[in-house]
């Protein structure tokens, strides 16, 4: 296994920071991949982050830091390990209401009753243990339990496609799920096959509503966005415009002090808070759209 070495730094601008990984690609030894990424925080700072087989030049990477302005490079070694196998051994099953996600390592441990969700440890996010992705599942459990069957639904940002596969293993009907990482999308796929639910839903490349096939199967009944904050603000009009009445929207990806705009934004879309689950510091957000006709999904 080849070793790695990691160099981290933070920018308190995106363009700064974008700059700045574009430049570092140019750095000999070569980096093996650079990205960008904003922090969860909601403190407006990005990190700078590259992966190299050979120890970088902190000379390079401090005239970098000084030209861009950012903060010193950290540098680290990556023990040499398989990350993938470590993650598999150490991610516990998650149970959520009646949902039970496991990996493979874990078939033997099933609760009779259960709706088994098979996710092994892969490059895409949602495997149940994150706050968000758990508060989600536990909102979809609330909803069927309270008589809700959506029959038409989709997830934007699906990730591993948990919520999707969720939903279509306890209602009839369609569910599409999309991301707008090409590698999150295959990971959902192989989940979907996986689950034997490949011929239920449909996994895409897409940045919120904007696909075809999205477009042509709204209105929803129930629609899934565990996303960020400032994505989720502006997803709202688009979420009014593809949501049925009476239809449902859980939404998460929310730092607890976040949800309260979040949920204005909804309000003022006519897509109104029906409940909140808070799970450490990550807030889940079910709301319904207004129907003039109170239709209700039951």
């Amino acid at each position: 296994m080849p070793r790695t070495w990691t160099a981290v730094a933070t920018l308190a601008d995106k363009d700064a920071a974008e700059a700045l990984a574009q430049a570092m690609e140019e750095l000999d030894p070569e980096p093996t991949g650079v990205g960008t990424f904003e922090t969860q925080d909601d403190s407006g700072i990005w990190e700078i982050g590259a992966y190299f087989t050979e120890p970088p030049d902190d000379v390079e990477l401090a005239l970098l830091a000084a030209a861009f302005g950012a903060g010193p490079f950290a540098v680290s070694r990556v023990p040499d390990q398989d990350w993938v196998d470590k993650v598999r051994r150490e991610l516990t099953p998650v149970e959520a209401g009646r949902f039970f996600v496991y990996g493979s390592h874990d078939a033997d441990k099933i609760p009779e009753g259960a709706e088994p969700l098979l996710i092994e440890a892969a490059m895409a996010f949602g495997t149940g243990h994150h706050g968000t992705t758990l508060g989600c599942l536990r909102a979809l459990d609330r909803l069927a339990a309270e008589g809700v069957v959506a029959r038409n639904v989709a997830d934007v940002g699906c990730g591993t496609a948990v919520l999707g596969m969720a939903a279509a293993r306890i209602w009839p009907g369609a569910v599409i799920v999309s991301d707008i990482d090409d590698v999150a999308v295959e990971v959902a796929e192989t989940n979907l096959r996986a689950n034997g639910l490949a011929d239920k839903v449909r996994a895409v490349v897409a940045a919120g509503f904007a696909n075809p096939e999205i477009a042509a199967r709204a209105p929803f009944d129930l629609v899934f966005a565990n996303i960020l904050m400032q994505p989720l603000i502006e997803l709202a009009p688009d979420m009014a415009a593809n949501l049925q009445p009476g239809g449902y929207a859980i939404l998460s990806g929310l730092l607890t002090r976040q949800a309260d705009e979040v949920a204005e934004v909804y309000a003022s879309n006519g897509i109104n808070l029906t409940n909140r689950e808070v799970i450490g510091d990550w807030a889940t957000l079910t709301l319904c759209k207004t129907s003039d006709e109170l239709t209700q999904l039951r």
